[in-house]
């Protein structure tokens, strides 16, 4: 027990004490923004919302149509929405990166942001928290865990009830 109280005070005596976090997240309804809202309140860190160049419709988001905006970008993996606008990373230690549950992953926008920000995430911890209305976020750590191996994943969490 000592050792484990000991290594936990050495973990955080090697954090910076000026460390910085960053809540990136994508909403598409307005519930994962609410998430993201509350858990920037709580690490007391910058919000930045990830936000595509066409914003998304109701008809968009039919998951039941085969033909709908975001059935047709998540059945091609190497689908990436245009984002409207970037943000700068570099002094973040730790990044939040926030999405629905999209067919049990994080939605193709998040992987642009990725896609565009990987050099820069390099050596930041990283901790995707995802808002489902049935899904949990496990298949979803797997995906970004797998597609993006040389970043610092750590734990998710699941905000459904915020």
């Amino acid at each position: 027990m000592k050792r484990m109280i000991l290594a936990l005070v050495c973990a955080a005596m090697m954090m910076p004490m000026n460390a910085k976090t960053l809540v990136a997240y994508f909403s598409a309804t307005g519930t994962t923004k609410t998430a993201a809202t509350k858990l920037a309140k709580q690490h007391d860190a910058v919000l930045w919302e990830i936000e595509p160049a066409d914003k998304y419709t109701a008809e968009d988001l039919d998951w039941r149509n085969p033909e709908s905006r975001s059935s047709v970008e998540m059945n091609d993996p190497e689908e990436r929405p245009t984002i409207k606008r970037c943000t700068n990373i570099t002094p973040y230690d730790t990044i939040y990166v926030g999405f629905p549950i999209w067919w049990g992953i994080c939605p193709r926008i998040i992987n642009s942001w990725l896609d565009n920000n990987e050099p820069q995430l390099q050596g930041k911890v990283l901790i995707p928290f995802a808002t489902s209305g049935s899904s949990g976020i496990e298949e979803a750590e797997t995906y970004l865990k797998k597609t993006y191996p040389t970043l610092n994943w750590h734990k998710g969490l699941l905000m459904n009830k915020h």
